[in-house]
């Protein structure tokens, strides 16, 4: 059965540590600030998307944007994205993902971008299987939110902060709807609706295999 986990900041559970050492040693950037390139939007709205000061802008009805620059899935890896909500804002970070052109992904998994709005699963949640109730994360301010996996192992940091440290637990199964199992894949970038505004740069990868 899967297990869902609630973790709220207000209770001081022990597996939220304190700031630590985040090295950029290794990363190499998947956006290049400019232009749309290794990056292929949904097809149910991609003009939601667009580039600006260095950063994909999502703003708009729903659509998905995905990294398709590199043909090999990411597996066990390290991902570094620059974050900024504006208040009432909903969009997500999804790794392990598939392309799909419409629909919220089925594959993989969202790490949940969300400060102020009205979905209490904040910023950092693996959505539905880690459930984060705050976070240390704030509306128009820039945060970088920082997703490791390592085989059956997923961390969260926010800005250095471990938010929680996520095993996944012997002979879990796919879900019927959506997977949120360990795999490999490749990563997409949420719009989540039109009244909300999130932007997104410094995307960078390093591989774990």
């Amino acid at each position: 059965m899967k297990r869902t986990f609630l973790i709220s900041f207000a209770v001081g559970v022990s597996v939220i540590a304190c700031l630590g050492a985040d090295s950029e040693e290794g990363f190499v950037a998947i956006f290049d600030g400019k232009t749309f390139n290794g990056w292929k939007p949904a097809t149910e709205h991609p003009d939601t998307w667009k580039i600006e000061n260095g950063a994909f802008v999502a703003h708009g009805p729903r659509d998905h944007l995905f990294y398709v620059g590199d043909t090999r899935p990411f597996k066990n890896f390290e991902l570094k994205v620059d974050v900024m909500t504006e208040p009432g804002s909903n969009g997500g970070i999804y790794f392990h993902t598939r392309y799909q052109e419409t629909d919220w992904p089925k594959y993989g998994f969202e790490c949940q971008v969300n400060v102020s709005h009205s979905d209490w699963k904040k910023t950092g949640s693996l959505y539905d299987v880690v459930n984060v109730a705050s976070t240390p994360a704030k509306d128009d301010k820039w945060w970088t939110q920082h997703i490791v996996v390592k085989d059956n192992h997923v961390t969260v940091r926010i800005d250095g902060q471990i938010i929680f440290e996520y095993t996944e637990p012997p002979g879990t199964q796919p879900g019927k709807d959506f997977t949120r199992k360990l795999d490999e894949g490749t990563f997409a970038l949420q719009a989540h609706d039109p009244k909300s505004v999130v932007r997104y740069k410094n995307i960078r990868v390093k591989r774990l295999d």
